[in-house]
């Protein structure tokens, strides 16, 4: 089969696409997916530079969102408290032990969820981690409950987007902010009352007279390193910022904190809870199922433009979701 491999870290050029072996055949508790898309997360782009906490060993397969066709299904672990996927299953990933940028990859059982017909496959690849990454970042970190007000700060891109969606069919006013006009009318199509444009001067000021100098319960901060220091101004009373990415430093003013008796709370989707992350996918099938949950796909690209891929998610302004199609 086709898949790309990284043998050394650095520029993207490293992501090359090679023939390599099928993957084994799953063990207890592992599916094997013939994948039809994969999608294209930030996080893979720090990994494949060197520039991350966790590195894998060399060589190997990015990737953890993918969607496609059961192939094979290992032994049911005994005790298992529910049926798993079967064979011919249409589904989506959320982690892969052999990566998805490939045409097939091995998963752990619990990491393979149902793709409903009328989910196409680019889209369930645009789901695992931007869907789950928003539900942990308004529900499990922010706390957001029905009729607050929310910010999604950065919200055109995969995650933002899935953000604004959660928070809109559970009742919470949105508002969102984007780097360019088609970002803007984007996050307004999905739900947001209103969108800003967070490299105009003066933007906050903007954003803190839309809520009538109230401020915001809960800021979902897709890049701390630039918006951070604004957001803690906008808070209201007891508000919430959850940072879900930062691409270095920042300087605040703590007594912008302090005066509002508010947090500033950090998130990483791996390192969740099992029943955090169970939570979460349940959240994302019952969305799907209602239609209240719906990827937007930026661009599907080959898999051997997989190396202009990761210069697109970095370059920005993001416009929903790339993926990799075999």
């Amino acid at each position: 089969m086709r898949a790309v491999r990284v043998h050394t870290f650095g520029d993207p050029e490293v992501l090359q696409l090679e023939e390599v072996a099928d993957p084994r055949p799953p063990r207890e508790g592992e599916v094997l997916v013939r994948l039809q898309a994969a999608g294209v997360n930030p996080v893979e782009t720090y990994v494949r530079s060197g520039q991350y906490a966790a590195l894998p060993p060399l060589p190997y397969t990015p990737g953890d969102d993918g969607a496609g066709v059961v192939e094979a299904v290992g032994p049911v672990p005994a005790g298992a408290a529910a049926p798993g996927p079967a064979v011919g299953d249409r589904v989506y990933t959320s982690g892969s032990l052999t990566g998805t940028y490939a045409e097939a990859a091995l998963c752990p059982v619990d990491h393979v969820h149902p793709l409903p017909a009328a989910t196409t496959f680019a889209a369930g690849a645009a789901l695992g981690v931007p869907y789950a990454t928003a539900y942990r970042a308004l529900f499990q970190r922010g706390q957001a409950r029905t009729g607050e007000l929310v910010l999604v700060h950065g919200a055109s891109g995969g995650v933002g987007l899935a953000a604004v969606q959660f928070a809109v069919a559970a009742g919470l006013t949105v508002h969102g902010t984007a780097g360019s006009a088609a970002g803007r009318d984007l996050v307004a199509a999905q739900g947001a009352g209103e969108v800003a444009d967070h490299g105009a001067p003066g933007y906050a000021k903007e954003l803190l007279a839309l809520t009538g100098g109230r401020g915001y319960d809960v800021i979902v901060e897709m890049a701390a390193h630039a918006g951070l220091a604004d957001d803690l101004g906008l808070l209201t009373r007891g508000g919430r910022v959850v940072v879900v990415g930062s691409r270095g430093p920042v300087e605040i003013a703590p007594r912008d904190l302090m005066s509002r008796d508010a947090d500033v709370r950090g998130m990483l989707l791996f390192i969740a809870a099992p029943e955090e992350l169970a939570e979460a996918y349940t959240a994302i099938g019952v969305g799907l199922g209602t239609g209240t949950l719906h990827p937007v796909v930026a661009r599907a690209l080959p898999l051997a433009e997989a190396p202009s891929a990761h210069r697109e998610i970095l370059a920005g302004p993001a416009l929903g979701k790339l993926v990799l199609v075999p």
